[in-house]
């Protein structure tokens, strides 16, 4: 396991100091390592726009440091289940503490991929048709019959995923109904419940979309290309995929991913930042995939390649992030 992250001593820049900022990082779902390395990251980038920045895990000593240290805001940069599931920021609101993101009940929401595709559905917007099977009914109805009722309903290929978490986790591509039973065997062993969508081909895109004082700003789309799956390795190692920043499309269709990702944003009642990820399909119709409302930030990540793409140092960035929370605090 990694060690947890911390960092006992804030860097004061000597003029311009927005803080303390207290990045929580670490935890301790599946996604950890991916949080600690967001986690650094964005404290080195706050500190280089002169915010004075402390790095902190989410142990039994978190609350503790937070009443010492009093903190202007805290920006919690988790992955994975009691991150984004809403629970960490019900403590944060008790402890009455300001954060950066998206408030419990609404986190809760997107955390939850059917409510989510439910919502955003509701809201106009089109996401791959679905059922969900929690693996207790899967095992009293006979595995195989529900399998070959699936797929009669929802055709191949298919996307089988955990109804919560991240980071392509248990996700698996079934092009082939003799792998369907493989593929919800590695999905249970993240979650008890599986979501299984209509795979839809096209062009991937994430767009990433942060709050501002003029508004929503949709950042530039980012096009993911890979040969395989894009999934844990292929996100946070170098190498598998190919990232194209900004996305290779016309006008028009950047226009359609921009306004599409907006909209998700709002109709989750998303706060200060979040990724959508979409599907351009052959007819230029988007589908989105799911929203992150507390999306990676390593230095693999996409909503950093959008920032540079759309002109963006992360320290600028990330800097208007923390001042508009502090601001909405207020």
């Amino acid at each position: 396991m990694t060690a947890p992250a911390s960092d006992a001593s804030p860097v004061t820049p000597s003029s311009g100091t927005v803080g303390p900022v207290v990045i929580l990082a670490g935890g301790l779902s599946h996604e950890r390592d991916v949080s600690v390395r967001s986690g650094r990251r964005v404290a080195e980038a706050l500190r280089e726009a002169g915010v004075e920045v402390l790095v902190h895990d989410v142990d039994a000593d978190l609350l503790r440091f937070l009443r010492d240290t009093d903190p202007a805001l805290v920006w919690p940069v988790l992955h994975g289940a009691s991150g984004e599931d809403g629970s960490l920021q019900d403590v944060l609101a008790l402890a009455g503490v300001p954060t950066v993101g998206t408030g419990p009940r609404q986190s809760r929401q997107a955390w939850s991929k059917p409510v989510a595709k439910a919502e955003l559905l509701q809201g106009g917007l089109s996401t791959p048709d679905y059922v969900t099977l929690p693996q207790a009914l899967f095992r009293d109805l006979g595995a195989q019959t529900v399998l070959d009722m699936i797929v009669e309903r929802l055709g191949l290929p298919l996307v089988v995923k955990p109804v919560q978490g991240g980071s392509a986790l248990g996700v698996t591509r079934v092009d082939d109904a003799g792998r369907f039973p493989r593929a919800m065997v590695d999905c249970f062993s993240y979650g008890d419940t599986a979501l299984i969508e209509r795979a839809v081909d096209g062009i991937e895109v994430a767009v990433s979309v942060v709050d501002g004082p003029d508004g929503l700003e949709a950042l530039p789309a980012v096009e993911i290309v890979t040969s395989g799956s894009y999934d844990y390795d292929a996100r946070y190692n170098p190498g598998p995929v190919e990232y194209f920043t900004p996305a290779r499309l016309d006008a028009e269709a950047g226009r359609k991913v921009a306004e599409v990702a907006r909209r998700a944003h709002e109709i989750l009642g998303l706060k200060h930042l979040s990724r959508t990820d979409i599907i351009l399909d052959a007819d230029g119709t988007p589908h989105v995939l799911e929203v992150n409302v507390s999306p990676g930030l390593t230095e693999t990540s996409l909503l950093p390649q959008a920032a540079e793409a759309a002109g963006y140092p992360l320290s600028v960035l990330y800097r208007r992030i923390v001042e508009h929370a502090l601001v909405a605090a207020r």
